[in-house]
């Protein structure tokens, strides 16, 4: 097909080549022990439910407008996507009013969209929605005739697809306005850089639909494509992990994505007994998009499951941002995990410098592979000079897949759509994140705003949280925050904070919290060379995420700073 077709066009063409074929499946688990009903739309029905719910809102809202999705995961929400952009409209995705403790983000993302109308379902219709003051449309009540004697307009490529909303995890949500080019782009790179680009697979996922890896690997490449999604909701795996596992198992040529933590949690969840009867042999690629992506969760991961047929090659350390629609650079399957032990001294002050494997204060870190089909630079973040190979700096990117900007906010577009380089033409993305290139691939090093400076050396939070999370069994895996605060003198420089979740199972009553702490500090002290001001202990769920999962340092940080973990945190 022409690369230049958009969502809704590749859908209609599936439903006219193969009809009967099945495009998406989502697996209901409605009860703890179950293992599953599968729902299933064949192209033929996905493309009529389309038109009729596209049918249904061109009455609600005129084109261009904002289409707010507070569907739960499931079909519907698939529906209600891809129908908003046939209809011209612009889809906004969301979730649903009930996700605990996103009420006031949910808020503010409308207040900041401005949709015209709400698409949602009968069963999660509720005093909420009717109080936006919009029209409501369930997307399971639209009839199918409603698609008679209406035909869909056609889609602009260049015209806004839909508003991705970024995760929060260090600055207010933003909506990244993605063009239906850039989203098709975006899929036709993902699909290449994984193998399914002339090898048919199965894309199976649990990530949130709202969120940008769950779009784009379980929605526009499986539609660009024409392959089979097979989907399940992100608390189903929470509850009992090993249902994603049997749904890799039970696919021909499973590709699927997770953030780092997910590997970790199905080492330590899933049974022996539930490992019995589990073949993963034919798994393609397993996708690690998180910040950031540890060499060990691979190790781990693949011992676990290894007697099971998993195979070493299949890890694909990847990365990328909602500014990119998604998918930047990704190691690609059939190869050995890149790894890369560095000097972390010599990080700090801002080189990538070879260590020991074997040294205690080697810094270990995975390859996330090479450009998917994009040009991705290093550069001085200050002057836009690139850098040299083992130099770290701000990673940049520019490619078909960059979004257009942020949704009313020009100048905000035009400070990170619009990066200057020293050597190059052209717009490109500032991404905020630090790295650096060796032997050819992307390491992604932090977060440029979470860099903590203290007496003139950067130290990384995510490799402090690792050394405090390895130092303990009480502290809760990627469940806590490194970050850096004011001094309480004049001229002090930052001072180093850690809030972190105890494990489940610890009782603090019954723990000697003074010689814990004293352990982490000590552990701190000695890899890093830092002095912790202060080690807060809280109660599991008490560390802020983002919508995708990810700790928020930058909540956290505001949460201590406003004395939120006074009453509740041990010290």
């Amino acid at each position: 097909m022409d690369d230049s077709r958009t969502l809704p066009e590749y859908v209609r063409h599936w439903a006219e080549t193969t009809p009967d074929r099945r495009a998406f499946t989502f697996v209901e688990h409605p009860a703890p022990n179950a293992r599953g009903t599968h729902r299933t739309l064949t192209w033929q029905r996905l493309d009529l439910r389309v038109r009729a719910l596209a049918a249904r809102l061109v009455e609600e809202a005129e084109p261009g407008a904002r289409v707010a999705l507070l569907c739960p995961q499931g079909t519907d929400y698939i529906t209600g996507f891809l129908a908003a952009l046939t209809a011209g409209l612009v889809a906004v995705p969301l979730y649903p009013p009930g996700l605990p403790g996103h009420g006031d983000r949910l808020a503010g993302v409308l207040a900041d969209a401005g949709p015209s109308v709400v698409v949602t379902t009968s069963r999660a219709m509720g005093e909420w929605c009717a109080r936006t003051g919009l029209p409501v449309v369930a997307a399971d009540q639209v009839p199918d005739t409603a698609a008679r004697d209406w035909s869909a307009p056609a889609p602009d490529p260049a015209a806004t697809a839909y508003l991705q909303y970024t995760s929060g995890s260090t600055r207010a949500p933003a909506g990244v306005e993605i063009t239906h080019a850039n989203v098709v782009a975006n899929a036709h790179q993902a699909l290449t850089a994984y193998g399914a680009d002339t090898h048919p697979v199965t894309c199976v996922g649990w990530l949130p639909l709202f969120h940008d890896m769950g779009l784009v690997l379980s929605v526009a490449a499986p539609v660009v494509r024409g392959l089979l999604s097979v989907l399940m909701d992100p608390a189903a795996f929470l509850h009992e992990p090993a249902r994603w596992l049997r749904l890799l198992a039970a696919h021909p040529r499973t590709v699927s994505a997770a953030p780092n933590f997910a590997y970790d949690y199905c080492v330590s969840a899933v049974t022996d007994a539930q490992k019995a009867d589990l073949r993963l042999d034919d798994v393609a690629a397993l996708i690690n998009g998180s910040e950031p992506v540890r060499p060990g969760t691979a190790d781990r991961f693949h011992a676990a499951f290894a007697a099971q047929g998993l195979a070493a090659d299949v890890h694909c350390p990847s990365y990328g941002l909602a500014e990119a629609t998604v998918f930047v650079s990704a190691a690609r399957p059939g190869g050995p995990l890149r790894r890369f032990a560095l000097d972390r001294d010599a990080l700090a002050t801002g080189k990538a410098l070879p260590a020991r494997p074997d040294d205690p204060r080697a810094v270990q870190l995975a390859g996330c592979g090479t450009p998917a089909g994009q040009r991705v630079r290093v550069v001085d973040p200050v002057s836009g000079a690139v850098l040299s190979e083992g130099e770290v700096g701000e990673i940049r990117v520019q490619g078909p897949n960059v979004g257009r900007g942020y949704w009313n906010n020009a100048a905000q577009s035009r400070r990170v759509f619009g990066g200057v380089l020293a050597d190059a033409p052209g717009g490109w993305l500032r991404t905020g994140d630090l790295g650096t290139v060796l032997d050819g691939q992307l390491i992604v090093t932090g977060r440029l705003k979470d860099l903590i400076v203290v007496d003139g050396r950067n130290h990384y939070p995510q490799d402090v949280e690792a050394t405090v999370q390895d130092a303990h069994p009480a502290v809760r895996r990627d469940r806590l925050a490194a970050f850096g605060v004011p001094g309480v003198r004049r001229g002090e420089g930052e001072r180093v904070v850690v809030v972190a979740e105890h494990t489940r199972v610890t009782r603090l009553a019954e723990t000697d919290v003074p010689g814990l702490v004293r352990d982490l500090r000590a552990a701190v002290s000695a890899r890093h060379g830092l002095r912790l001001a202060d080690v807060v202990l809280v109660p599991p769920g008490t560390v802020p995420r983002t919508s995708s999962g990810k700790v928020s340092r930058a909540l956290t940080r505001a949460r201590y700073l406003d004395g939120a973990y006074a009453a509740e945190g041990a010290r």
